[in-house]
């Protein structure tokens, strides 16, 4: 039996690398290259080309925008550290697994919704709709979101993998514990 019994498969591909690896990706993009007014520039889709600096930036944009890429590395390190950890720490307890990842889904999920909410009421109206014109950033804030949420609610229904705590009676759940 693998020591990561309530992330196998897809879930742990999905929630072990690729999202921690992600969320790396703002932090990069804005203290090296090609950086903060290229990000800032980049949340609305635009047909102007991106500043190379950001000197046009009021410094409270710029924070902003500094404090925006350390909240994706924050829930890239929590992912990361915090599910390796519960799978080093209890590779024999599915159901402590599971209570675990499953309160941090929970929380995630949560910010997912608002995430997605958020970029979306706040994209100008005439692009809202129009996903074709969409640029990268925005389809990583909202689509690739939407492909996360999916997936947790997914782990959360038990499809492609066993549960251990959700999903199961009270009953079995009271003397499981």
């Amino acid at each position: 039996m693998s020591n990561f019994v309530a992330l196998p498969g897809y879930y742990k591909f999905m929630f072990l690398y690729l999202e921690p690896l992600s969320t790396i990706g703002p932090i990069v993009t804005c203290f090296l290259s090609p950086g903060t007014g290229w990000f800032y520039h980049e949340l609305v889709p635009s047909s102007t080309p991106a500043p190379t600096s950001y000197s046009f930036m009021d410094p409270r944009a710029v924070v902003a925008v500094w404090q925006l890429a350390n909240c994706y590395f924050l829930l890239g390190m929590i992912s990361t550290l915090v599910f390796r950890a519960v799978r080093d720490s209890l590779p024999n307890n599915p159901i402590a697994q599971e209570r675990i990842l499953g309160a941090c889904f929970h929380a995630l999920a949560i910010a997912d919704v608002t995430h997605i909410v958020s970029t979306f009421m706040a994209l100008p109206s005439d692009i809202r709709f129009d996903l074709a014109n969409w640029n990268a950033m925005t389809h990583g804030n909202i689509t690739a979101v939407v492909v996360l949420f999916v997936s947790r609610m997914a782990w959360f229904l038990g499809i492609g993998r066993t549960r251990y705590w959700y999903g199961q009676p009270e009953v079995q759940r009271n003397k499981n514990t």
